[in-house]
């Protein structure tokens, strides 16, 4: 299992931020490339076990809440199927990855606050490379996305 996590800190008060991020559905409200989202089963966005189907970058994924804590400020949701690695990076593209990510957010220096996001994937060592390099420019893109969707709604 290859973990890549990303951290930084925005300038926003963490209960706004844990407000846009805490509801599982709200995914299109700050991740660009995000056009949809729907929780099966008439379930709250903030029900341990929700699934969300989501329609990302034109591919449509489903993902389980895993944990949820208003009070640590922090989810995890799991994939249901693997996420399949972007077409349009390498001609040979590592296999669909069986994945986990968690979103942990923490008050810093007053009003800002300071996001952790990390993304776990099922990969072989021979692809663990192009998975991280993947990971490392989507966490920070998922990051900047929720900043600037903060940042039009001050």
């Amino acid at each position: 299992m290859l973990t890549t996590s990303f951290s930084t800190e925005i300038d926003h008060p963490l209960a706004t931020t844990w407000a846009m991020v805490r509801d599982f559905n709200n995914y299109p409200v700050y991740i660009e490339g995000v056009t949809e989202s729907i929780i099966e089963d008439g379930r709250r966005g903030d029900e341990v076990g929700a699934v969300r189907r989501f329609c990302y970058g034109g591919m449509w994924l489903r993902q389980r809440l895993r944990a949820h804590s208003d009070e640590r400020c922090s989810l995890t949701y799991v994939g249901l199927s693997p996420f399949p690695y972007p077409e349009d990076m390498f001609d040979d593209r590592p296999p669909p990855a069986a994945y986990e990510g968690t979103i942990s957010l923490f008050s810093a220096d007053g009003d800002r606050t300071r996001i952790e996001w990390s993304v776990s994937v099922e990969a072989a060592a021979s692809h663990a490379g192009r998975w991280r390099e993947l990971l490392l420019k989507l966490i920070p893109d998922w990051t900047e996305s929720l900043k600037r969707t903060l940042d039009h709604r001050a």
